[in-house]
């Protein structure tokens, strides 16, 4: 069996290699670390019985965190661009549903994928290096595929909210920073219909 550090490392060289293809499709040269990932997880409802999404999953340690948590692996819509991950994603949670496409397109790469609303959506996208006109339209179809207040949850490496909050129509939470990340990141929880 293989020690725990060796799969980390393999999955620190697939990212790096994946990363210098494309740098702004992958937004970070390492996978999310276990603290951030467990910090995002706690967003989600494990008793929920509706689908979790979850967005640019990578190598799994977001979905590994969603599991722990208790989260069916079963109820897992993982949206991932990258064949290799698809690939090693299916592997890992041979339960989840592994959906290849691009997860700015998201309505048209979910089409008949969501059985019924999500109870949540976690996202690993790196959403600063997009423009923001294609940020609120993300935003906007995630909340038309998830349940009524239903979270969005995503993190970044910014001192700001991903999402400008200025737009309005829904809430906007930070977590507090989490230091024990490399580099340290913030989780920001966004919900249809708040100020």
């Amino acid at each position: 069996m293989r020690q725990r550090s060796d799969v980390r490392h393999d999955d620190d060289a697939r990212f790096l290699r994946n990363w210098l293809k494309n740098p702004l499709r992958m937004g970070a040269v390492t996978p999310s670390g276990p603290v951030l990932a467990r910090k995002m997880a706690s967003y989600v409802d494990p008793a929920g019985t509706g689908p979790v999404i979850e967005l640019g999953p990578g190598t799994g340690p977001m979905t590994a965190a969603l599991v722990a948590r208790g989260v069916d692996p079963a109820r897992l819509v993982l949206v991932e661009y990258s064949v290799e991950f698809c690939r090693l994603l299916r592997e890992r949670f041979p339960l989840a549903t592994v959906v290849h496409g691009d997860a700015y397109s998201l309505s048209k790469t979910l089409a008949g994928k969501l059985s019924q609303p999500a109870d949540a959506l976690v996202s690993g996208l790196p959403l600063v290096t997009r423009p923001e006109p294609i940020r609120m339209k993300l935003l906007a179809e995630a909340f038309d595929l998830m349940k009524p207040g239903a979270p969005f949850i995503q993190f970044t490496y910014a001192v700001v909210s991903p999402i400008p909050i200025k737009s309005g129509g829904f809430s906007a939470e930070p977590s507090e920073r989490v230091w024990r990340n490399i580099p340290p990141a913030r989780v920001w929880v966004y919900r249809r219909g708040g100020s």
